[in-house]
């Protein structure tokens, strides 16, 4: 019923990354200067210690978008990230998200007037979330007149290509099953799927959780052990076997 996220994403194709060390830190150093470049003047606010995988193929959009700290986004050619505010006014209309927040491919953020999401959300591959319909059923030049933000509470995990409409609010600790629908207000600690979303299941509350807050509790060691770990496994790659994977790659590489 929900597909599962990982931390870990490849960066090639290849079975094994047979880049040298320097060659992988040459990119990822490339890759944050572009999120810093490009994608924080699209902010309001974006927090330090985000991981933005791909960025140029993120696209933000729109007044008043806040993201915080430790954000995860992981964009693909094929499936970009959308995060778009278009207000009924200028300025006007808002997107909030937390800390420590996973948005995977093909996440698609719509926003007439306010959607909130909170700490350790995560969301699988093409989730959207739009708070309008857009258009009136019958006056299809004009936006319903009533706002309806979407409110999404702290450790929510939307479930692959699930849809969140206008107006719900997602309690705290709850999953959105894959494909699900949801369009009515979800209550804390529930697990809930279909179309339209129902629970299926009740969540023991009592259970200490275990999120992405405690991933990224200390962000410089983090990041540290993991240039370690590049350091280590690609120790021995050479620059012109790397070349050679690039034209010519085979079944070991």
């Amino acid at each position: 019923m929900i597909t599962g996220l990982s931390i870990v994403v490849r960066f090639t194709a290849m079975r094994q990354d047979r880049r040298p060390y320097w060659v992988k830190k040459t990119y990822l150093k490339f890759r944050y200067w572009y999120a810093e470049h490009f994608l924080r003047p699209a902010c309001d606010e974006l927090g330090a210690h985000h991981t933005i995988m791909k960025p140029w193929y993120v696209d933000i959009n729109g007044p008043n978008i806040t993201i915080g700290k430790c954000v995860t986004i992981v964009a693909e050619k094929y499936s970009p990230v959308k995060i778009g505010v278009w207000g009924r006014q200028p300025d006007s209309g808002k997107i909030s998200i937390g800390d420590y927040v996973l948005l995977s491919p093909g996440v698609r953020l719509s926003a007439s007037d306010e959607i909130i999401i909170g700490n350790n959300v995560m969301m699988a591959n093409g989730v959207y979330l739009s708070d309008s319909d857009w258009h009136g059923v019958y006056d299809r030049t004009e936006r319903d007149e009533k706002v309806t933000p979407i409110i999404l509470h702290d450790n929510v995990w939307l479930g692959d290509s699930s849809i969140v409409l206008k107006g719900v609010t997602i309690g705290e600790n709850s999953i959105v099953g894959a494909n699900a629908v949801v369009s009515k207000d979800v209550p804390a600690n529930v697990v809930v799927a279909g179309n339209p979303a129902k629970v299926v299941k009740h969540l023991d509350s009592s259970i200490e959780r275990v999120t992405r807050r405690e991933y990224f509790a200390n962000p410089a060691e983090q990041a540290k052990y993991f240039d370690g770990l590049d350091r280590m496994v690609l120790e021995g790659n050479g620059f012109f076997n790397w070349l050679r994977t690039l034209i010519k790659p085979n079944n070991k590489d």
